[in-house]
């Protein structure tokens, strides 16, 4: 009697486990289904806040309207540094999208004004939205410079990049004698550009006629002004000038000009141009660590008080932002006369 009434027992007991676990394990499916749910949903939630914030983000891109500076590197040429430029700004903003192909076009304006030859390095003031507008008068402001000039040896470009076309003797040239004939080359005076320059002829670069071996005749001398230069260093073959000028005039002429005057030759062997117009390198223009359109965004507003009244641009705001995809137009002027006033597409 006591086996049969253990058996029941025991047969009792197994029933009910059985029916906890069921109970058990639609509990924890129930729990897993909302759980994925969830999850879905705020994966979704978060898919559509990025959307958005990329929007947002594309919108103030657009928005963007004004003139701050860069600093420039030795190596790419202005150009190139304003596609690079141009390239992180898009890749921030994530544009143009696909989704927006089939959107509204608005053209983002990009362009800088002052070219930098490749070797040097420094300020480069670039204009954006409306702000392209304003960089004509850029470069009719006064720009400076630091020059490192090597004395006893010319070259093809007048810098270092170049072939070596002379060498003379440059041993007794004393500090006295390079400080004597400073005068001369200071205020309102005519200057040759150098062959390998961005002027033109014939709708072409005479640069890009040199570099292709072709015989390029120099251009004739024409005024330039110069208002400050100074001599802050010689260390002979070495001398470093500062100097301040207009737009207009070459770095590389003065060297060069420079080095006949002392009865040598001379070249430029490194050039910093520390400040255009309003701009300084030290204080106001971006590292390539900076080139992100929230940074940007805080230059254009640190800047705009240096800017003369009448070219202060009010905030303006994109039309249908959230409907626009963005087509990129770069704008370059040359600083060059006869060109200053022309805003060319690339």
């Amino acid at each position: 009697m006591a086996a049969p009434d253990a058996a029941v027992v025991s047969t009792s007991t197994l029933e009910i486990d059985t029916a906890s676990v069921s109970e058990t394990a639609e509990t924890t499916s129930s729990m897993v289904v909302t759980s994925v749910a969830a999850a879905i949903a705020a994966a979704t939630r978060s898919g559509s806040e990025a959307r958005v914030s990329k929007t947002a983000l594309a919108a103030k891109l657009l928005s963007l309207s004004g003139v701050f500076a860069v600093r420039k590197p030795k190596g790419p040429t202005s150009a190139e540094l304003l596609n690079r430029l141009k390239e992180k700004l898009l890749a921030e903003a994530e544009m143009p999208s696909p989704e927006w192909t089939k959107r509204k076009k608005q053209t983002l304006k990009i362009g800088h004004g002052g070219t930098l030859d490749s070797a040097a390095q420094g300020v480069l003031v670039v204009g954006i939205g409306r702000g392209t507008k304003m960089l004509t008068s850029m470069l009719s402001g006064s720009k400076r410079y630091i020059a490192i000039g090597e004395l006893g040896k010319a070259t093809d470009t007048l810098d270092s990049t170049g072939k070596v076309t002379e060498e003379k003797p440059y041993d007794k040239i004393t500090q006295e004698d390079i400080e004597g004939i400073l005068q001369k080359f200071t205020g309102n005076i005519m200057q040759v550009p150098p062959l390998y320059s961005a002027l033109k002829k014939d709708g072409q670069r005479l640069s890009t006629l040199m570099k292709r071996g072709e015989v390029v005749e120099a251009k004739p001398a024409r005024p330039v002004t110069v208002y400050s230069i100074s001599l802050q260093k010689f260390q002979p073959p070495f001398f470093t000038l500062d100097v301040e000028c207009g737009g207009g005039f070459y770095i590389r002429s003065l060297v060069s000009d420079i080095g006949k005057e002392l009865s040598s030759c001379a070249s430029v062997l490194e050039l910093t141009r520390t400040k255009q117009g309003p701009f300084t390198l030290e204080e106001h223009a971006l590292p390539e660590d900076k080139w992100t359109i929230d940074d940007i965004a805080q230059c254009l507003e640190h800047c705009s008080p240096l800017l003369p009244a009448e070219l202060a641009l009010k905030k303006s705001k994109p039309e249908g932002s959230r409907e626009q995809v963005l087509s990129c137009e770069y704008i370059t002027l040359n600083e060059m006369k006869g060109e200053q006033d022309g805003i060319k597409t690339l």
